[in-house]
């Protein structure tokens, strides 16, 4: 099996040498995706406006790969104040359903630009249906 990558239009990533993903086989392994608009600005509004954002830029990475939102097995989230917990479970309550994938939350002192405040990086599957070769 070789490696793929993923390219989403726009692709906020490339410049830092980076994939916005790698398809390998049935699997799915989408970079962290913060709330960062199509013209790669972190989006205003808050910790709410840039998650409702991260968790937009994660399905469009995940729909480039073949897969979607509701494949997804593990998902790590990270925020710089975990005081945004209760929001984190809301955001992840709009966009998973059942059964709801494996996930970690940890906070970190700061992410790639200190405006940011939560970036998610996900592990999806690949249905049989849409896995292209």
């Amino acid at each position: 099996m070789d490696l793929e990558r993923v390219v989403t239009s726009p692709d906020n990533y490339e410049a830092f040498l980076l994939s916005q993903g790698i398809k390998f086989g049935n699997l799915l392994f989408i970079s962290g995706q913060a709330g960062a608009g199509d013209d790669g600005k972190i989006v205003e509004g808050g910790f709410r406006a840039q998650g409702e954002q991260a968790f937009a830029n994660l399905r469009r990475a995940l729909e480039a790969g073949g897969s979607s939102l509701d494949d997804v097995i593990k998902v790590t989230i990270f925020v710089t104040d975990m005081g945004n917990f209760k929001e984190v479970v809301e955001l992840r309550r709009k966009f998973f359903s059942e059964p709801y994938p494996a996930d970690t939350i940890a906070e970190v002192k700061a992410l790639y630009d200190p405006s940011v405040m939560i970036e998610i990086e996900a592990i999806a599957g690949i249905r049989d249906s849409r896995m292209r070769d």
